[in-house]
C-alpha cells in the first residue's frame, strides 16, 4: 500500500515538474527573466515534499536537476545580454521558500564564479553557509549534493583558471570539507526520521544514498595542491573526527572504506598510525575486519606494484603499527566473535607474507598474537572460526611451499591446538599434501618430530578414542597419505636416517589399532632400505652405541612388527617378518634371521587358521626360506622340516600336493653346492605324487572317472621333474619322468585334453631338439603324445 502511495505521489510531483518546466522553458524562449524565475521556483518547490521515500525522491531530484541545467545556460546568456550577474544573484534571493531559493542561488552562483566578477572563494563560502538553512535530512542532503555537483569544476585549486591568491586552494579544501561534514550529519540524522519499527527500512534507504556523501571525499582526493603534508595535518584529521564523532555504524564503515579507496597508497602508508588510531574508536558493531582488510590489501598491492616502496614500509614500521592496531581493536571490542578476530589476523598474515616474506619473525609474531586471542576462547567449536583458522594456517604453506620453513615457526603448532579433531585432521592433510606436492626434503629427526606433531590429527586417535563412524574409503586415503609421507623421509647420513626411523616409529605406534596395519609397513620398508645401505659398510661404523647398525634396526623392526599380531593382522605381520628375515640374511646375521623365521612360524601356527591364508603364507615361507644362505646345516634343517610338516597338514589335498612339491626347492640351490640334495628333492616330489594319487583315487571314487583338476597335479609334478632334470639333479632321470608321463597318458585318455598338458609336451619336444639337452631328454618317449 505504501509503495502504491509512493508511486502516486511521485507521479504527481513529476507531472507538476514537467508543467512548471514547460512554462519556464517558454519564458526562457521569450527572454522573460521574471517568469523564468517564477516558474523555476515553482518547479523547485516540488522538492519540498516529505511524502517520498529516498529512492523516489532521488528520481524526482534527477528530473529537476536536468531542468536546472537549462536554467543555468539561460542565466549565462542573460549576462551576455548586459544583465548584471550581481543583480541576478540578489534577485533570486527573493524566492518565497528557502529550498527553491537555495537551489536558484547555487545555480546562479555557478555562473557568478565563471564570470570572475568575484572570487570563487567568496561565492562558495556564501553558498555553503546559506545551505545550513535547510536542516531536513533528506532535502538538505540533496541540496548539498547539488551544490557539490555544480561547484565541482569551479573550485579554485592549483592550476585552475580560478586559482586566485596563494591560499585559494586551501579555501577550496575548506569548502569541500565543510560541505562533507554537513552532508554526513544530515545523512546520519536520517536514521531518526520515522517510527522505530521502520529502522531497518530506513537503514537500507540510507545505504542507497551513501555515494552522495562519499563523492566529497573523491573530490578531495582529486584536488590539486593537496600533498602529503596537507593530507596528514588537515584532511585526514578532519575526516576522521567526523567519522568517529558521528557514532553511526553505517557511516563509519562506509567512510572508512572510502578513505582507504580514494586517497593514494603512499598517503596511507605515511599516515598509518593516524588512520589506525581511529579504528578502536569506532562503534563495536562496525565490521572492522572489512575496513582493515581493505587497507592491508591496498598496501599489499602497493608493495607488489612498486619495488621502490618497500623501504618505506620498513621505515614507517607498517607491520608493528598494524599488529598493534588489530590488538587494540580486539581488546576494545570485547564481544568480537572468534571468527572475526581470526579473520583480522588472517589479513595481517597475508599482508606480512606479501610485504615481509623474508621476515619469519614477523610471521611468527602474527601467529603468536592469534594464539593470545584464542587463549581466551579455548578450542573452537564455531565452524566459521575453524575454517578461518585453516585458511590462516594454510597461508604460510601456500606462500613458502616448504613445510621445513613452517617448522621454524614456533607458534604454528600452538594455533593448531585450538582446532577440534576434525578440523585438526583437515589441516594435517593439507600439511602432508604440501610435503608430497612440493617434494619437500625433510632430512633431520627434529624436523620429522615437529612435522608429525603437526600432523598428529591424521596419525593419532582423538583423546585415545577410535572413530568407528569414519568412512572406510576416506580412512584408507588418509592413511595412504601418511604412508607416502614416511617414504618421503630421507637423509644421506645413515645415523640421522636411523634417528628418523626411531622418531617415526614413536609417532606411528601411538596411532591406534585401526591405523597400524596401514602405517607400520611403510616404516618397515623404509628401515629395510637403510639396512641395505649399511650392508656394504663396516660392521659397526658408528661405534657400539650407534643406532644405525643393521642388528639394532632389525631388533627395532622385530618389536614393531610384533605389534601387528596384537591388532588382528597376522597375515601382514608374517609377510613383514619374512621381509626382515631377507634383510638379516643379506647382512649375514644368522641368529636374527632365525628369530624372524621363528616368529613367522609361530604366527602361522597360532594366528592363521583360514585354509586359503595358510596356503598363501606357506608359499611365502617356502619362497623366502629357499633364498636364505646364512643358516648352518642344523638351523636350515630345522626350518625346512617345519615347512614340509606344515605342507603335509594343509586342509585340502591339492594344496598339500602343491606345497610339498614346492618344498623340493628348499633342498636345491643353483649357486650353492652344499645346498644341492638331489635325494631329498626326489623324496619331496614322490611324496607329492603319492598325495596326487590319493586325489586321483578320490576323484575316481566320487565321479567314476578322472577329473581335469587331478590330472593337472600330475602335469605340475612333471614340470617340477623337468625343472630339476635341467638343473642337473642326478637323482632325476628320464626313466622317472617317463613313468610319470605314462601315468598322465593313461589318465588323459579319460578326460578331455588340457592346454597345460599340450604346452608341456610341446616344451619336451622342443628341448629334445636343443643342443646339450638331447641326452637329458632322450629317455623320455613321446609316442603316447601322438
Amino acid at each position: 500500500m505504501i509503495a502504491d502511495d509512493d508511486e502516486k505521489w511521485l507521479a504527481a510531483a513529476i507531472a507538476a515538474v514537467k508543467q512548471h518546466a514547460f512554462y519556464m522553458q517558454r519564458a526562457i524562449d521569450s527572454n522573460n527573466l521574471k517568469d523564468a524565475l517564477k516558474f523555476s521556483a515553482q518547479m523547485l518547490s516540488e522538492l519540498r515534499t516529505s511524502k517520498l521515500s529516498p529512492h523516489k525522491y532521488y528520481e524526482l531530484y534527477i528530473r529537476v536537476f536536468n531542468e536546472l541545467g537549462t536554467l543555468e545556460i539561460f542565466f549565462k546568456e542573460e549576462t551576455g545580454r548586459g544583465c548584471s550577474i550581481a543583480e541576478l544573484y540578489e534577485l533570486v534571493q527573493h524566492a518565497g521558500n528557502i529550498l527553491p531559493r537555495l537551489y536558484l542561488l547555487c545555480t546562479i552562483g555557478s555562473v557568478y564564479i565563471k564570470s570572475k566578477d568575484v572570487t570563487a572563494t567568496d561565492i562558495l563560502k556564501d553558498l555553503v553557509e546559506m545551505c545550513r538553512a535547510v536542516q531536513h535530512p533528506l532535502r538538505g542532503l540533496f541540496l548539498r549534493s547539488y551544490l557539490a555537483q555544480v561547484s565541482r569544476d569551479k573550485l579554485p585549486s592549483i592550476g585552475s583558471d580560478l586559482e586566485g591568491d596563494g591560499d585559494a586552494h586551501m579555501n577550496a579544501l575548506e569548502f569541500v570539507l565543510q560541505n562533507f561534514t554537513e552532508m554526513n550529519k544530515l545523512w546520519v540524522r536520517m536514521q531518526h526520521q520515522g517510527p522505530s519499527r521502520e529502522k531497518d527500512k530506513r537503514e537500507k534507504e540510507r545505504n542507497e544514498l551513501r555515494d552522495l556523501v562519499g563523492k566529497n571525499l573523491h573530490v578531495l582526493s582529486q584536488l590539486e595542491g593537496v600533498d602529503l603534508g596537507i593530507y596528514r595535518d588537515t584532511v585526514l584529521p578532519r575526516i576522521l573526527e567526523q567519522v568517529v564523532n558521528c557514532k553511526d555504524e553505517l557511516a563509519q564503515c562506509y567512510l572508512m572504506d572510502c578513505i582507504i579507496q580514494v586517497f593514494p597508497d603512499d598517503f596511507h602508508l605515511q599516515t598509518l598510525d593516524v588512520l589506525l588510531g581511529a579504528c578502536p574508536q569506532l562503534q563495536p558493531s562496525v565490521d572492522i575486519k572489512t575496513v582493515l582488510s581493505g587497507l592491508m590489501e591496498r598496501l599489499s598491492n602497493y608493495a607488489a606494484s612498486s619495488v621502490e616502496a618497500l623501504p618505506n614500509f620498513l621505515q614507517v614500521e607498517a607491520f608493528s603499527k598494524l599488529n598493534y592496531a588489530i590488538g587494540k581493536v580486539v581488546e576494545a571490542q570485547v564481544d568480537l566473535p572468534a571468527a572475526a578476530s581470526v579473520t583480522l589476523y588472517l589479513f595481517l598474515l597475508k599482508f606480512t607474507l606479501h610485504v615481509y616474506s623474508d621476515r619469519l619473525d614477523y610471521v611468527d609474531e602474527v601467529l603468536g598474537s592469534c594464539v593470545t586471542q584464542l587463549s581466551a576462547t579455548g578450542k573452537l567449536c564455531d565452524d566459521k572460526a575453524a575454517k578461518q583458522i585453516v585458511a590462516f594456517l594454510s597461508a604460510p604453506l601456500e606462500k613458502y611451499n616448504n613445510v621445513v620453513t613452517i617448522l621454524k615457526l614456533t607458534n604454528y603448532p600452538r594455533v593448531m591446538e585450538y582446532l577440534d579433531h576434525e578440523t585438526n585432521k583437515a589441516m594435517a592433510i593439507i600439511i602432508v599434501q604440501s610435503v608430497l606436492k612440493n617434494n619437500t626434503h625433510i632430512a633431520t629427526a627434529d624436523e620429522v618430530d615437529a612435522l608429525f606433531e603437526l600432523a598428529k590429527g591424521l596419525i593419532k586417535d582423538f583423546d585415545g578414542k577410535v572413530d568407528y563412524e569414519i568412512d572406510e574409503e576416506d580412512f584408507q586415503e588418509e592413511q595412504n597419505l601418511v604412508a607416502r609421507l614416511v617414504h618421503k623421509l630421507y637423509s644421506d647420513d645413515p645415523e640421522e636416517m636411523s634417528k628418523i626411523i626411531f622418531t617415526v616409529r614413536k609417532h606411528i605406534l601411538a596411532g591406534g589399532p585401526k591405523r597400524l596395519p596401514l602405517t607400520i609397513p611403510p616404516l618397515v620398508f623404509s628401515a629395510l632400505k637403510l639396512i641395505r645401505r649399511l650392508r656394504g659398510g663396516d660392521e659397526n661404523p658408528f661405534g657400539d652405541d650407534a643406532s644405525a647398525t643393521p642388528k639394532r634396526i632389525l631388533q627395532l623392526l622385530s618389536e614393531t612388527v610384533e605389534v601387528l599380531s596384537d591388532v588382528s593382522a597376522p597375515d601382514l605381520a608374517l609377510r613383514l617378518y619374512l621381509q626382515c628375515a631377507q634383510a638379516a640374511n643379506d647382512c649375514e646375521l644368522e641368529t636374527v634371521t632365525y628369530e624372524f623365521f621363528t616368529k613367522a612360524y609361530l604366527l602361522y601356527e597360532e594366528e592363521i587358521s583360514d585354509s586359503k591364508a595358510q596356503v598363501t603364507a606357506l608359499r611365502l615361507i617356502i619362497g623366502t626360506l629357499q633364498r636364505m644362505r646364512v643358516f648352518n646345516v642344523e638351523n636350515r634343517d630345522t626350518l625346512t622340516h617345519k615347512a614340509t610338516g606344515y605342507s603335509a597338514r594343509l586342509l585340502r589335498k591339492p594344496d598339500q600336493c602343491r606345497a610339498v612339491y614346492e618344498c623340493s626347492h628348499l633342498f636345491w640351490a643353483d649357486e650353492c653346492e652344499n645346498l644341492k640334495d638331489g635325494e631329498r628333492v626326489v623324496l619331496c616330489l614322490k611324496r607329492a605324487q603319492r598325495i596326487a594319487d590319493a586325489v586321483q583315487q578320490m576323484a575316481n571314487a566320487s565321479r567314476g572317472t578322472s577329473s581335469t583338476g587331478s590330472v593337472a597335479l600330475y602335469v605340475e609334478l612333471l614340470n617340477k621333474y623337468l625343472y630339476f632334470l635341467e638343473k642337473g639333479n642326478p637323482q632325476v632321470t628320464g626313466d622317472t619322468i617317463q613313468s610319470l608321463a605314462e601315468l598322465i597318458r593313461s589318465e588323459t585318455k579319460k578326460v578331455e585334453s588340457e592346454p597345460f598338458i599340450n604346452s608341456t609336451m610341446r616344451y619336451i619336444e622342443f628341448q629334445r631338439q636343443q643342443d646339450g639337452m638331447d641326452e637329458k631328454y632322450e629317455k623320455i618317449k613321446m609316442e603316447w603324445f601322438e
